[in-house]
């Protein structure tokens, strides 16, 4: 009877820290996203003025990049989402179709409820995974996010867009080599280090 119950207590610890690796791998995952779509928006040309394409329409625009003569990669590949498994993703939209940031499809409620990194400090009031979305903001563009909206107010449409299909590493891949790439304004570039400890996320 004890040996039962420490089992079951064991694991619900387990199950626990599970999720809450999982949280910081959707952070940092998450926070990748939205610093490519804002390398690729910096990267936007104008034309008379007038600013051309300066979200992308697509996820695969991300890695490959070829508005000018030079290609570039925003991000080395499309990141499996650490709460589905999966590498589709909800895409926040402007009315014109571009991407301004991305979410978990995830309708699990989150764990972590407090401390999260000044950039995305709404995620406290987050009722499930869906809420902690990572948008980009043009008036933020020289000093990073500079802080996100509410969750479901953010700027754009969140739509539920998913993009499937696009090679990238498993998760267990990612899991087993901390040192995912990231951003990457150029290909010669390094790719972006994930965090070196659980104080970053």
């Amino acid at each position: 009877m004890l040996a039962g119950i420490m089992l079951a207590a064991a694991g619900v610890i387990w199950r626990t820290e599970m999720k809450r690796e999982k949280e910081l791998e959707l952070l940092f995952t998450g926070d990748q996203f939205r610093r490519a779509i804002e390398s690729y928006y910096n990267d936007s040309k104008t034309e008379g003025g007038v600013n051309v394409s300066r979200y992308p329409v697509s996820l695969e625009q991300l890695l490959k990049d070829e508005r000018s003569l030079v290609v570039k990669r925003h991000l080395r590949r499309i990141y499996i989402d650490p709460m589905t498994n999966s590498r589709d993703w909800g895409l926040i939209r402007q009315q014109d179709g571009g991407i301004t940031g991305v979410y978990s499809l995830s309708k699990e409620a989150p764990a972590r409820r407090a401390n999260f990194p000044a950039d995305y400090a709404v995620f406290d009031k987050a009722e499930s995974y869906q809420d902690w979305k990572f948008i980009h903001t043009a008036s933020n563009t020289a000093g990073g996010q500079g802080g996100q909206r509410p969750p479901g107010n953010g700027e754009g449409l969140p739509d539920g867009s998913m993009m499937r299909g696009v090679p990238g590493a498993g998760l267990n891949s990612l899991q087993q080599n901390p040192s995912a790439p990231g951003v990457n304004a150029s290909p010669a570039a390094p790719a972006s280090q994930p965090p070196s400890d659980n104080n970053a996320f």
